[in-house]
């Protein structure tokens, strides 16, 4: 069974899900892909003790500190493929960025295979079931693009420059998916 509650951020409502034990998901409001990892609906309960756990996270992180992604017991729900790459994410340091194509070779040699699509690894990272928390949002084009973010641009925007990425080298997408 998987449980649910809600988290006030400064980015907007968070909706946090367990299945009690673990934490299964982190979606922002209206975020693309919202709960498609729950294979049914999860009911509400705020006072689980893990809720407790991410939110005290989540404080300190929207607090300007580091907290590790290692002090919260996850159970990711995805192929092994995604699960590698949302393996990556975890990998990129807090206030760093890193780019698709960057992304796509480590996987590719942590699968073992030759290559790995850039667009690929796109498609995984859009499907981050755990936002913020998995650090999806650090990931941007080899250009410097701002693109691909399943939460918004603006969402995006604001997490990088939270955590002091150098924003004026990145650019925000004039037209496509992602805004």
């Amino acid at each position: 069974m998987y449980y649910k509650t809600t988290y006030e951020s400064p980015i907007g409502g968070l909706t946090l899900a367990s299945n009690e034990d673990y934490l299964v998901g982190v979606w922002t409001e209206n975020q693309k892909y919202f709960g498609a990892t729950l294979l049914e609906e999860p009911a509400e309960k705020a006072d689980l003790p893990l809720f407790d756990t991410v939110r005290l996270w989540l404080d300190r992180y929207f607090a300007g500190e580091k907290p590790a992604i290692s002090q919260l017991p996850m159970a990711l729900i995805g192929s092994e493929f995604r699960q590698t790459v949302w393996g990556i994410l975890c990998q990129i340091p807090y206030g760093e960025t890193a780019t698709y194509g960057q992304i796509a070779k480590e996987a590719a040699q942590r699968l073992g295979r030759p290559r790995m699509s850039a667009q690929a690894v796109g498609g995984a990272v859009g499907h981050n079931p755990i936002s913020i928390i998995i650090p999806c949002h650090r990931v941007v084009g080899s250009n410097g693009s701002l693109t691909g973010y399943a939460g918004g641009i603006g969402k995006k925007v604001w997490l990088l420059s939270h955590e002091g990425v150098e924003m004026n080298r990145l650019k925000v997408p004039t037209k496509g998916t992602a805004l």
